[in-house]
């Protein structure tokens, strides 16, 4: 089998988003945001395997973003309410915004466009899904009115769908949000998810097995390339 030489597992993390996908779209309760959370956190620590690797100052921020998970799910878990599964859609946000982060540097850093980069770059893209759908849901649980403008119940299966279906600009008209704050984050969803997919993603499907411009192709072993020559 071929090895991508970047050494990234991006095909594995774009299975496990999708997996995610799948699981948040079935379960409601709180367990179910804190195993989104533990899926997402996995996808961050493929991604800073790879990143961190030989980088003392960077090799504790796996550590950093496990504990703090840890402890935010923990309290969400131990003491339910509106507050603390805020506060956990709220973490989930920070850890996927790093995690898209993480991963777009890492795609833009390959010199040539292979399979790994493609992936990377479908699973920044579902990433946005998800961070949006943590953001609806500490905004329904921390605001006033209704998040939806019929009153429709909110819980986190119908906020990912949402999401998703306001990202591909979908438009089914199902679900139509309230209020200022969430017709602005929906409208802004649908521009970065737009954007996002018709740049990145487009760009690199197109340039699938090419080289970017401006890198060279690394000297072959035993060319002689870069050797001095032999004086005398």
């Amino acid at each position: 089998m071929r090895v991508d030489p970047s050494g990234d597992r991006f095909g594995l993390v774009f299975v496990l988003l999708v997996s995610t996908f799948v699981l948040g779209a079935v379960v409601t309760d709180p367990r179910g945001q804190a195993a989104v959370l533990v899926a997402c956190l996995m996808a961050l620590l493929l991604v800073l395997r790879v990143t961190t690797a030989g980088r003392a100052t960077w090799s504790l921020l796996p550590a950093a973003f496990g504990l703090a998970s840890l402890g935010v799910a923990v309290t969400a878990l131990a003491a339910p309410g509106e507050v603390t599964a805020a506060a956990l859609a709220l973490w989930i946000a920070v850890v996927v915004a790093a995690t898209i982060l993480v991963i777009l540097r890492r795609v833009l850093s390959h010199p040539a466009v292979t399979m790994q980069t493609v992936f990377g770059g479908l699973s920044a893209y579902l990433l946005i899904g998800f961070l949006f759908t943590a953001l609806y849901s500490a905004l329904a649980r921390l605001g006033t009115g209704d998040f939806f403008a019929a009153g429709q119940p909110v819980d986190s299966s119908t906020l990912q769908y949402f999401s998703f279906v306001t990202m591909t600009t979908t438009g089914y008209g199902d679900f139509t949000p309230a209020g200022n704050g969430p017709r602005s984050l929906a409208v802004l969803e649908a521009l970065l998810g737009q954007i996002f997919l018709v740049t990145l993603v487009a760009r690199l499907v197109a340039m699938f097995g090419q080289r970017r411009p401006g890198q060279r192709h690394p000297p072959a072993a035993g060319s002689g390339a870069d050797v001095p020559a032999a004086e005398g």
